[in-house]
């Protein structure tokens, strides 16, 4: 539970080795207040990692591993049920995702389920479990990891932008059915975030850090916004390719991809 000065104090992060969500657990951590940490993630290896990184940098900050496999959505009840039975989670940060190369997939049908299953499914599915936890406990707040992807596909990535536009829907629309119920929806849509995860594939314009979009997201909680873009600039930038005419989006589209 958030301390008398409205600090977070335990957080948990699906999909516990991801950059961007271990750069919002450090840029929360900067305020001092924060006690526990859950990191729910499928290798035993990588978290136990970064369990070790966080509580070497944040002494007395408790680090936990949590089993949780994005790709067998069946079994998160159970894993997040145990989680919130060791008492109130103040932050949720769903951060789990596949990127894909949407080239590749245009054959591969097992690709595109597990793309799906991931990206989508799970994560509407586990943030569905979340929300009912921290309904049930009358606080908290789900920070879900979009993109600017969301915003208008690509020839290029496609299919992951439709997993990550119906996961924007889901949670846009989500954050305005529990406005007045004590919990908070975060949507964060960050641009190219140069990660692990995007190694060798050329940077797009305005390209970011996982520092950056940790920043940007941890202002977002403290304001209790709903949705913010990371880094603030790109929202202009979709903006205007939302709007360009097809035509147009597919050559920029060919252009970026090259």
């Amino acid at each position: 539970m958030r301390d008398g000065l409205g600090a977070v104090q335990k957080v948990l992060l699906l999909g516990g080795t991801s950059e961007i969500g271990v750069a919002i657990i450090s840029e929360l951590a900067q305020a001092g207040r924060l006690t526990n940490v859950f990191l729910a993630g499928r290798s035993p290896d990588k978290l136990a990692r970064v369990a070790d990184q966080l509580a070497a940098q944040f002494p007395g900050l408790e680090v936990s591993v949590v089993p949780f496999d994005a790709e067998q959505p069946g079994e998160h009840q159970a894993a997040l049920d145990g989680v919130f039975a060791q008492g109130p989670i103040d932050v949720v940060v769903s951060a789990f995702g596949q990127l894909g190369n949407d080239q590749n997939l245009v054959d591969d049908v097992d690709a595109v389920r597990r793309l799906l299953t991931v990206n989508y499914v799970a994560a509407v599915t586990s943030g569905t479990i979340v929300v009912n936890h921290l309904k049930a406990q009358g606080f908290g707040s789900l920070v879900v990891l979009s993109s600017v992807a969301a915003e208008r596909a690509r020839l290029d990535n496609y299919v992951y932008a439709s997993t990550k536009a119906g996961l924007d829907a889901w949670a846009c629309g989500l954050a305005d059915a529990l406005v007045g119920s004590g919990v908070q929806v975060l949507v964060v849509r960050p641009g190219f975030v140069d990660t692990v995860m995007t190694e060798g594939i050329a940077p797009a314009p305005l390209a970011t850090t996982a520092k950056v979009v940790a920043e940007v997201t941890v202002k977002g909680l403290r304001r209790g916004s709903s949705l913010v873009w990371a880094p603030p600039t790109v929202r202009p930038l979709m903006s205007t390719m939302r709007h360009l005419p097809r035509p147009v989006f597919r050559i920029v589209s060919k252009k970026a991809g090259s």
